[in-house]
């Protein structure tokens, strides 16, 4: 059934209701399924409208996910999901259905599949390509302690474009594992696949004939019996297809249809009959059942929460961060034709829809391919041109490596972006930004900035690609502080803080605050109250260069300062306040020091301002926190 609206209500699901076990889905009878998961999707459909979240991939995997626990024994058999965007309809069928419509909510579910949320969550994601290396681990693991059960990985075809996947798919063939691989094919990632492998697929669906298991269970090839999709011309797939998985060493059924759930369980059932490395490709549609998801995947990847009881007040219009880098990266362009922009599968999250459209030639989306895309921007910096990778903090940690050896280490001139830096709220652990200070100021050669606003950010933008050498800008998830954005770009000078705020300053002693990124503009509200309530001098700092630290400056405040304070939305741990005390330290100045940041422990998935509540990183935390310190900092006196 197609719907077109997102009900408000909760709908009527009799048969679904029913299951708080997939042991209960798997006593009815298989001509059930079809009605669970229709009910299934009108229930997705509701929930997700009362959470927001993950929406057009989880609608396309409903038939899959019936039939996965119909056929499977789990939790004794395991199942693996890629990245977890698609989880929701599995979290459904075991046992969290009344908790969906808490998802990414603060105590709620969890947003990806979590080990200590529940016990069919046998891995824990948030990050792609990782499924088949972890099924691996599993089925190898299952062979030494002699345990039959079987391991099923559930993979996108967007996540098949990164390296892990065909190591880890290269390995079983190596030691002949008894793995299934699920290749879901639908043409998407978060954006449309790009590249061979996309092609590669289109060419295998195009051909007209799929690898079918008989009533004897053998492979056999069959023509299509009917095309249920249109073709992806856009691909440009018309020659018959060799097979790269079956060249790999992998079994290959399909492709299937992944919305048929009668034949899907008709292939698991015979597929669990085989031994050794299996892929069976099925080919789904994201958004599937849902009309304007069908018609736009990419906007419904993702979607805010349908209700709203108590209307939100109404914020000063300002852009958010990824829009102004976007802005800036077409900007740049414009006056210089050396700049090639880069970005891992994140064209649209990142901000440079309009650049890829303006620019096509001197666009690059390499796929979910995070450590080619530092290499990549590498070998064009080698050949002159001024390579900008557009990145989120999380996912620089997958290209660390490259980062040191193959940019900084050589010196290249190239510019990251870095978005999403810091919390990002419902999304949780899993794609927090909170320890790229801390992997980054340690390498040589790289410049670190952090803005306090949009309008810095974006001269930060032209700082970084100016500067000739491995730079980079981090900034945070959302909208801006709603300042007025200077169209000139003007480079700042490297290494150099600014004093934003100077209070009481007939006073002897004072507390610096030394404020880095996001946190600048909280420290102003705070140091407005510290100086009416405490009767002292107060100094506010935007640090603005993580790497190289403006010592000059907290040198000079040295000598008036009873208090020093760093503040940042970064771990605490090895940080840019532990880069202040670094250098104090090394510089022989006694003071004390307050650092102000995030804990040492995975946060959990909430509103942005909770989590900054929870972690005492509000204006109110913050205030709380230097108001106790400084009554400590008077008893050394």
């Amino acid at each position: 059934m197609l719907y077109t609206e997102i009900p408000t209500q909760r709908p009527v699901t009799p048969l679904l209701n029913a299951i708080d076990h997939p042991q209960q889905l798997r006593q009815l009878d298989q001509s059930q399924l079809e009605q669970v998961a229709d009910e299934l999707r009108q229930y997705i459909l509701y929930a997700a409208g009362q959470s927001g979240g993950h929406f057009g991939a989880n609608l396309g995997v409903i038939e899959l996910t019936v039939a996965l626990h119909y056929c499977f024994n789990t939790p004794q058999d395991r199942l693996i999901w890629d990245v977890g965007h698609q989880a929701y309809p599995h979290k459904v069928l075991t046992g969290r259905r009344e908790q969906l419509p808490t998802i990414r909510s603060k105590n709620g579910l969890a947003a990806f599949p979590a080990r200590d949320e529940s016990e069919f969550d046998t891995f824990g994601v948030g990050h792609s390509s990782t499924a088949i290396s972890a099924g691996l681990g599993m089925s190898l693991a299952c062979r030494y302690q002699n345990k039959p059960r079987d391991v099923v990985c559930i993979v996108g075809d967007g996540a098949m474009t990164a390296g892990m996947a065909f190591e880890a798919m290269n390995d079983a063939v190596a030691h002949q594992a008894d793995l299934i691989v699920i290749l879901n094919d639908n043409d998407m990632s978060i954006s449309c696949s790009t590249g061979g492998f996309a092609k590669h697929l289109a060419a295998i669906w195009e051909q007209g004939q799929f690898v079918n298991i008989n009533a004897d269970g053998d492979a056999v090839i069959e023509p299509h019996p009917e095309w249920a999709y249109t073709s992806r011309l856009h691909q440009s797939a018309t020659q018959e297809a060799d097979n790269l998985f079956k060249a790999i060493g992998f079994e290959y059924f399909g492709p299937f249809d992944g919305h048929d759930v009668q034949q899907l369980v008709q292939v698991l059932n015979a597929l669990k009959q085989r031994k050794g490395p299996r892929l069976v490709h099925v080919y789904t549609k994201k958004g599937k059942g849902f009309a304007p998801a069908e018609a736009d995947p990419i906007g419904y990847h993702a979607i805010a929460k349908q209700v709203v009881l108590v209307a939100p007040a109404k914020k000063k219009s300002a852009p958010k961060y990824s829009d102004v880098f976007g802005q800036w990266l077409c900007d740049e362009a414009a006056q210089d034709s050396r700049l090639l922009a880069i970005t891992p599968a994140m064209c649209e999250g990142s901000g440079m829809v309009k650049f890829a459209k303006q620019y096509p030639e001197r666009f690059f989306d390499v796929a979910i391919a995070e450590q080619h895309a530092v290499t990549l921007a590498a070998g064009m910096a080698c050949e002159g041109l001024k390579p900008v990778v557009a990145i989120y903090s999380t996912f620089l940690q997958r290209g660390y490596d490259q980062l040191v050896h193959d940019v900084a280490l050589q010196n290249l001139d190239v510019t990251f972006g870095i978005d999403r830096a810091g919390l990002v709220g419902e999304d949780g652990p899993t794609h927090a930004g909170a320890y790229d200070y801390a992997y980054m100021r340690t390498i040589p050669n790289l410049v670190i900035m952090a803005p306090k606003d949009e309008n810095e950010c974006r001269q930060m933008l032209h700082t970084a690609y100016a500067y000739e050498g491995p730079a980079a800008v981090r900034y945070p998830r959302g909208v801006g502080a709603g300042v007025e954005i200077e169209q000139k770009l003007t480079a700042l000078p490297i290494g150099q803080a600014e004093i934003v705020l100077e209070l009481n300053s007939q006073y002897d002693d004072k507390i610096s605050i030394l404020a880095f990124g996001s946190r600048v503009m909280p420290c102003l509200k705070v140091a407005e109250s510290l100086a009416k309530q405490l009767d002292v001098a107060v100094t506010v700092v935007n640090m603005r260069f993580v790497k190289p630290l403006d010592e000059n400056i907290i040198q000079q405040l040295a000598a008036t300062t009873a208090l020093f304070v760093t503040v940042e939305e970064h771990a605490v741990m090895a940080g840019a306040g532990s880069a202040v005390n670094e250098y104090l330290a090394q510089a022989q100045i006694v003071k004390p020091v307050l650092n102000l940041g995030l804990p040492d422990s995975f946060l959990h998935q909430a509103e942005h301002a909770q989590m900054l509540h929870d972690c005492g990183l509000d204006a109110e935390g913050i205030e709380q926190s230097i108001v106790q310190a400084w009554k400590k900092a008077l008893q050394l006196v």
